[in-house]
Parts: C-alpha cells; structure tokens; sequence
C-alpha cells in the first residue's frame, strides 16, 4: 500500500480494518503513516516524503527525491509479488507505480478516484492502463469508468461510517475544556507544509480580528504532526494576543465541539460536512500553481461538500478572495443565521447518509473479486 498525506494515511487504516477482518494474517507494506501502523503496517517510508502539492519550484525541487522512491519501491515490489498494491489516492505517485505493476501481472487497486470530474479529465486514460479496480467513495463516480470499460466499485466513504450521524458536541467540548455556552470556532489550515505557509498566516489574522470582534469567541486549532512550529509562528505574528487553544491532531473532536469552522480545501472539508457544520472554506497557494490549476478545472465549486451538493452551500474564499478581512467576515456571518445553519445541516444529514455504506468491508468484497480474476 502506498498512502502520501495524513488523509491517505487515516483512509488506509480504515480500509485495513476491513482487509484484515477478511484476512486475519495479512501483511502489510509499502509507504504509509500512523494509523496504517497501528494496524500492523511496515511502513519503508513514511508518508510526509510524498506530501508535497503545487506546481512551484518547492515541489519541483523535490521531483527527483520522490522519483527515486518510486523507483526503488516498484523494484521491491516487483521482487516481492504481493498478492495485490493498493494505492491510496497520491495519483501523481501511485497511477506511475501501479502501472508499472501491472505490466508485471501484480494486481493493482486504486482506493479514492482522483478528480477527474473536477480538473485532468483526460487522466482517465492513464488509470486505465493502470488499474484493475478503481474504488469510488463517490457514488455518481463510477458511471465515468465503466464508460471507459475500467472496472469500479462504489464502496462509500469510509469517514462517513466512522464519524457518527449524530455529532458528539457536549462530549466534544468537555474533552477540551469548553462550556457549552461557548461560542467555538475550529480553524484548520490544513497539514502540508505549503499550507501552512499560504493559509496560516491568513487564517491567523482573521482570528485576530473575530476576537477584536468579539472577545468571548473561543478558537480550537488542530495541529498535524510536525506542523506545530509554523502554526506557532503564524500565530505569533498575525495573532498575538489572542488565545487559541492548540491541539495535537484531534481535529474530529474539535470538529464536534464547534459552532462553525474556517477550514482549507481538502478532504477536512468533506469531515466537517459530516459533523454537520457550518464552515467556509478557503485556499491559497504559489500563484503560478493556482493559475496552472485553474486552467484544469472543470467544477465551478472547488470544496467537497459543495461539489457533492452541486451548490454554493457554504462560501468559498479562494486566492486574493482569502483576505483577512473576507474570512473573518464570511465566519461571522453563520452565527447570525440559525436558519441558514438549519437548512444546511439537514442537506449535509442527507449527504451523509448517501455516503455510508461500509466502506471497509465493501472495500474489502470488491477487492477478494478482483484477486479471484
């Protein structure tokens, strides 16, 4: 298996719960982070080597690094010959991988289909040389392989089988100290590097002025791993006599906890729509990686749940949109409309339900199918 975020590594461990019900003594192996390895996973690289996104010359320093990983993982594998490699998102990494795999006879699985409805349509053709199954946690996913003869299989999103339907908020917020009278507000700027240098900083001033705002607020941040000493300097700086509560990881608790979060684009957005809340979702990054990305995208919405919804559900701050100002404004905003959050929530209940179809253990039947081929 090879998973290259903190989201690929938290989707792995979901999925190897289901792998391993099925299997009891199976082995895995490849590149993975923390939760695939308290599921027995031999991790031979971490995850953050792969954790890289844009198009600037950052990313562009580290290509040879990730290539030679990939080249050396492949020639182990190959060496090996699993039963089955199963790429967990990180098309960039793993369709290259798989499809050197499976020019070898090495079953390959795809878990999480790249968003080829959103941006890069034509890397359909790609996966097609790459994949013998394709796993699709979005339901209206499918139809665009089988139009291309790939086989798929809808298994749901494994979040929406973990995170309950019913979010627990006074648990949530007794865990981390919070009354329930408190108004909460959970920022999360997200887990890759770039991140936190385009987004923090952002988001640390629009902290600083909701409190200016007003003082009452309280603010929860989560904190990937690794991650703490650039939060910490954006907060410095942007915020400095704000008091924010700092957590390591326990995103969804504070998820849970809050009135409304202000969050970056990415799969956080989908699990705060499971939480049922209200959030606005923002992004920033290089300009010449957002001018390249804009070129490619096909979705007038970029945020998961307004893709799912085919609405402007909740608002979108993109770029030079993502001002200070606009962001702090935007959140605001949710905790003067009860009935604006009423009629969400009960869009993002439905969602949830349409999502839940036990993943892992779907997961799990569609790939025993595939290995009996």
């Amino acid at each position: 298996m090879v998973a290259g975020e903190a989201s690929g590594d938290l989707l792995s461990g979901l999925l190897l719960a289901g792998l391993q019900s099925r299997w009891p003594q199976l082995k895995s192996f490849g590149i993975g982070g923390p939760c695939m390895q308290s599921r027995g996973f031999d991790a031979w690289w971490p995850h953050e080597a792969l954790s890289v996104h844009g198009y600037s010359l950052e990313v562009f320093s580290r290509v040879f690094g990730i290539w030679r990983i990939r080249r050396a993982l492949g020639a182990r594998l190959l060496r090996m010959r699993p039963d089955v490699f199963i790429g967990v998102d990180a098309p960039d990494f793993n369709l290259g991988l798989e499809a050197r795999l499976k020019s070898k006879g090495i079953k390959t699985v795809h878990f999480v289909s790249p968003s080829i409805w959103a941006w890069r349509p034509d890397r359909i053709h790609t996966i097609g040389q790459a994949v013998d199954l394709m796993l699709c946690v979005f339901p209206f996913e499918t139809a665009l392989y089988e139009k291309q003869g790939i086989p798929a299989a809808y298994v749901g999103h494994p979040l929406a089988d973990t995170i309950p339907l019913e979010a627990p908020r006074a648990q949530s917020r007794s865990a981390l100290g919070l009354n329930e009278a408190d108004t909460v507000i959970a920022v999360l700027p997200g887990s890759r590097s770039s991140e936190i240098r385009y987004i923090a900083p952002r988001f640390a001033a629009a902290v600083a002025l909701m409190h200016q705002h007003n003082p009452a607020l309280r603010f929860v941040l989560p904190i990937a791993p690794g991650k703490r000493s650039g939060v910490e300097a954006a907060l410095a700086v942007h915020a400095p006599k704000v008091p924010v509560q700092l957590l390591d990881g326990q995103a969804h608790t504070a998820l849970a906890a809050c009135d409304v979060t202000l969050i970056a684009s990415g799969t956080a957005t989908l699990e705060a729509a499971l939480f049922k809340r209200p959030m606005v979702i923002a992004y920033n990054m290089h300009p010449l990686s957002a001018r390249l990305m804009r070129r490619k995208q096909l979705q007038p919405w970029v945020g998961l749940p307004n893709i799912l919804l085919q609405d402007i559900a909740v608002p979108e701050l993109l770029q030079d949109e993502a001002s200070p100002e606009s962001l702090a404004q935007a959140t605001l905003a949710w905790l003067d409309d009860a009935s604006r959050i009423a009629r969400l929530q009960q869009r993002l209940t439905q969602l949830h339900h349409d999502l839940r179809r036990n993943t892992a253990e779907s997961a799990t039947h569609a790939i025993e199918k595939i290995l009996a081929r």
